[in-house]
């Protein structure tokens, strides 16, 4: 089986926007790889903020990180475990959401988010950031109860837009 090309948008199992941003491809991987800044991502306030204090840099594939959510539809406030499943600096950053089970073991839905960075024309011209949602590893029984994908292909514009304020306003 050959991985799906993450470039490549799929509306009935995978969702990407590609927006230009005014800073250099290693600013805009810094904030991505800071759990603690992911809330600044978010168009809205689903993602509230890092569960751990502190939290490390995002630095390796395997890494996992805690992020305090909060979506009506899931009840209220939750947590999500999210483990990076791709990582080049300053180039590639992706992540597996997922929730501790009762075993200690961190199990994931089958979605994942990606930005993939290209440094845009010559040196300080700024970043294309590519953001891919992608459920294609979701089973349909998940992806029916949990209504998948839950937003439209323009929350994702949002997000790279909300991405772009918070890197350029530093």
């Amino acid at each position: 089986m050959t991985a799906a090309d993450p470039s490549t948008p799929d509306p009935g199992t995978r969702y990407a926007v590609t927006r230009m941003i005014a800073a250099p491809p290693e600013e805009v991987f810094a904030l991505l790889a800071d759990p603690a800044r992911h809330h600044e991502t978010e168009p809205t306030d689903w993602v509230r903020g890092s569960l751990e204090e502190d939290p490390a840099p995002l630095t390796e594939v395997g890494q996992v990180f805690g992020i305090e959510m909060f979506h009506v539809n899931a009840h209220g406030r939750y947590d999500m475990h999210n483990r990076v499943i791709a990582f080049a600096q300053d180039r590639t950053i992706a992540w597996e959401p997922g929730q501790y089970g009762p075993d200690g073991e961190l199990g994931t839905g089958g979605w994942t988010w990606r930005y993939d960075l290209a440094p845009a024309g010559g040196a300080g011209e700024g970043t294309e950031v590519t953001l891919t949602y992608d459920w294609s590893a979701v089973p349909d029984p998940l992806r029916e109860e949990f209504g998948l994908p839950p937003f439209p292909p323009s929350f994702l514009e949002e997000s790279l837009a909300a991405l772009e304020r918070a890197v350029t306003a530093e």
